[in-house]
């Protein structure tokens, strides 16, 4: 029997997904099966640190199937080994990823079109988009639309960008923007119960800046569909992601949940 491929959606609490930023298909084994013993309840893998030319079908139902059965979320961004890829190749790649055990396909809210905070508006890029969302979903996979602003926006502005997400069909709508001051990391606590209040997909939305721990921990409390954290930080990572290990003891010690 066809054992289930494990979800994003649908869970009543965040998820600890640990991302694997990795070089080689050993690294990236080793990596993921240190997050798990860590906490991680899902995984993800930044495929684009690793060269063309270890991303075979075979190494990578190795790097997935090492993982248990954990949903599985990967992006193939235009950068590092990808600069000079095209964007259908990104997406054929995405794709590869999917059948051999990848869950949640990340497709750039700018995909097609680039732009500055990687949400075009281009109404030719845009029919791209949906019809490569189309086909992910046709496939059996979850989309994530990502937006990575990498500046601090009023929550009405990251809502519009939010819901440009969900009409393109995205899943799971990203978003990650900044803050550099205690009032920008407030604002964006509320940005948060904004998102939960007027949007319909589940949403991830994190900070970078001087000010983005507090979002990154406790952002999930308050509505964020998961957490991204690292088993350890290594070149070329988000230095902000928490560790998975501290997210684990933190999400199991914090008391939480309203008092009604």
């Amino acid at each position: 029997m066809e054992i289930k491929k494990a979800s994003f959606l649908g869970h009543d609490r965040p998820l600890n997904t640990s991302i694997v930023v990795c070089r080689t298909p050993e690294d990236a084994m080793n990596t993921g099966r240190d997050s798990v013993w860590d906490g991680a309840d899902a995984l993800g893998v930044q495929i684009e640190h690793m060269p063309p030319e270890l991303r075979t079908e075979e190494n990578l139902r190795r790097i997935f199937s090492s993982f248990g059965n954990r949903p599985i979320y990967v992006t193939n961004y235009k950068r590092l080994y990808n600069e000079n890829t095209s964007y259908d190749e990104l997406l054929e790649g995405l794709l590869k990823m999917l059948r051999c055990g990848a869950t949640l396909l990340d497709v750039m809210g700018d995909f097609y079109c680039p732009d500055p905070i990687q949400i075009t508006m281009d109404r030719e890029a845009i029919a791209k988009q949906k019809a490569a969302i189309e086909r992910i979903h046709d496939e059996g996979g979850e989309v994530l639309m990502s937006s990575h602003v990498q500046k601090f926006l009023p929550g009405e502005e990251v809502l519009k960008i939010a819901l440009e997400h969900q009409s393109r069909g995205a899943d799971i709508s990203k978003i990650v923007t900044a803050a550099n001051s205690p009032e920008e990391e407030a604002e964006n606590l509320k940005t948060v119960a904004l998102l939960k209040r007027e949007l319909d997909i589940p949403f991830l939305f994190l900070a970078n800046g001087t000010h983005f721990r507090i979002l990154r921990t406790v952002g999930p409390f308050m509505g964020v569909c998961m957490w991204l954290t690292v088993q350890r930080h290594v070149e070329d990572d988000t230095l902000n992601q928490p560790m998975t290990r501290a997210i684990r003891d933190i999400a199991a010690n914090f008391d939480y949940i309203p008092q009604l």
